[in-house]
């Protein structure tokens, strides 16, 4: 009697732990049971994928995501043997992942975020009091990219332009720091936004027009000497204080800025009059990959927290200009008065880096 109440009280505990953990499914409580998921990922999404909210969302859908970084075009050359996801920061790297790992169909593209320029106060009102830049004081202000590149073209030092003999730090040659466009997304589209301006508001897609623009990229990347591979790294010397005074970075590292902080202290924001778009677009090398992918973009709290961390989710502008509230100061609501520049292919892309580096 006693081994038949012994096996009877077993069965009942067990069935009252698959009944708690099937209770806690059906609540949206996050069940113990997750599938592993391993993605590499732009630097620029490690915060995203970092938040504990992320985490907890990820699990009530029934994933834990294990998140490596590396620069977009660096990609390429890793072994994603084992990996579920890549998920660069842009179309082009993303494209060329695709069709080296046999991915078809289409690609998800979750949210984007445009390039910016973040500046200190005093390097943007010399920019402004030169004709470079425009500031109302109220809004985000506005990089004018033609004048900027003709300034750059002259080789033009801060020293030359009025006013900049009241700050000391403005000194030498005036340029846009930005990261190695051979290995990571945001250098190698700053190029591609610089070479449409330059090349009379057209794509650069022939080999004429390569030979015509190459020289301006060249200045544009030499000055700077050894660049950044990640804009993560870049941006965080940029608050630290070190560094240029004028730094290419994505709209969404200022909005998590902004999110960490009361104070901006003297940051500037200056949206280019023509820019690109970084569409961060997923590789799925699994299923599992791909329902994460899709989760991303469809998911209303993972959309959420995409917009928390910076991020326009595709398909609604309205929920990226709710968050931007109150911080109209340093983000645009909506990306009235910003031209877009098309993305040259791939191939030509490489070899305006590549001409650039030198």
């Amino acid at each position: 009697m006693r081994r038949i109440m012994g096996i009877v009280l077993a069965v009942l505990l067990i069935g009252g732990v698959v009944a708690a953990v099937v209770a806690g499914r059906d609540n949206g409580e996050p069940g113990t049971a997750t599938k592993t998921v391993r993605m590499v990922i732009g630097s620029e999404k490690a915060g995203f994928f970092a938040d504990p909210d992320v985490v907890k969302a990820l699990a009530a859908k029934g994933y834990t995501v294990e998140a490596e970084t590396s620069g977009s075009w660096a990609m390429e050359g890793l072994d994603l043997q084992g990996y579920d996801l890549a998920f660069p920061s842009s179309r082009a790297p993303a494209d060329e992942l695709a069709e080296k790992h046999g991915v078809r169909g289409i690609l998800p593209r979750p949210f984007y975020s445009p390039l910016v320029v973040v500046s200190r106060r005093g390097a943007a009102e010399v920019l402004a009091k030169n004709e470079l830049a425009v500031l109302d004081g109220r809004n985000p202000g506005t990089l004018r990219m033609a004048a900027y590149l003709d300034a750059a073209g002259r080789d033009r030092t801060w020293q030359q332009l009025e006013g900049a003999d009241g700050y000391g730090e403005l000194t030498g040659t005036l340029y846009i720091s930005s990261t190695d466009p051979e290995s990571s997304n945001s250098g190698a589209l700053y190029l591609a936004a610089a070479s449409y301006v330059a090349n009379r508001g057209k794509v650069v897609a022939s080999d004429t027009e390569v030979e015509r623009t190459a020289p301006l990229l060249r200045k544009l990347v030499g000055v700077q000497g050894a660049q950044q591979s990640s804009t993560d790294a870049a941006f965080r010397d940029f608050v630290s204080g070190a560094g240029n005074p004028l730094v290419l970075v994505y709209e969404s590292q200022v909005a998590a800025l902004l999110d960490e902080r009361q104070n901006a202290d003297d940051l500037v924001v200056l949206y280019p009059d023509t820019t690109v778009n970084s569409d961060h677009t997923v590789v799925p090398l699994t299923d599992a990959g791909r329902e994460v992918a899709e989760l991303l973009g469809t998911d209303p709290a993972l959309r959420k927290l995409a917009v928390r961390h910076g991020f326009r989710p595709q398909g609604d502008v309205a929920e990226f200009a709710a968050a931007a509230v109150g911080r109209t100061a340093y983000l645009k609501q909506r990306l009235t008065g910003v031209r877009q520049a098309p993305v040259p292919t791939s191939t030509v892309l490489h070899e305006l880096a590549r001409r650039a580096r030198g």
